[in-house]
């Protein structure tokens, strides 16, 4: 499993034209799932993205994590962060899980999340998805 996070000022995803998730300060993570992950990896990822300290206190240190902020998450499905195109110029997809599996696993990290961070917010699974995020910092980190 690998989450990019992304500290943000603001972050939506669209969908056929309607907003399917938005957010106000927080965290945007785009949510790669592999053909070996398992619940284990959701609970273990979830668990280190609430606790990132990544927030600036009020000495501009970054000591703060998403509860002490009063943070927001945006979780969008991303299959092509397990994209292989180390062998010619076409990616190859073999690395991430079929859709059933993903979808499973990014509901099951959804509902985890949804149990310590008050707003939690999705892009629409396996859709053409439009995304605007106002990017704090850049802070980006990649967790797997």
């Amino acid at each position: 499993m690998k989450a990019v996070v992304q500290r943000v000022e603001h972050a939506s995803v669209t969908a056929d034209g309607k907003t399917v998730g938005s957010i106000k300060k927080g965290l945007f993570v785009l949510l790669g799932i592999s053909k070996d992950d398992t619940e284990k990896e959701a609970e273990r990822i979830v668990k280190k993205l609430v606790g990132l300290r990544i927030f600036a206190d009020g000495e501009g240190k970054t000591n703060l994590s998403l509860a002490d902020v009063d943070g927001q998450l945006l979780i969008v499905s991303q299959f092509t962060l397990y994209a292989d195109a180390r062998k010619g110029n076409r990616p190859s997809f073999t690395d991430a899980a079929p859709a059933d599996k993903a979808e499973y696993l990014y509901e099951y990290f959804i509902s985890l999340a949804k149990k310590t961070v008050k707003t939690v917010e999705k892009g629409s699974f396996g859709a053409h998805m439009d995304i605007s995020a106002g990017l704090d910092g850049p802070f980006t980190i990649i967790l797997e």
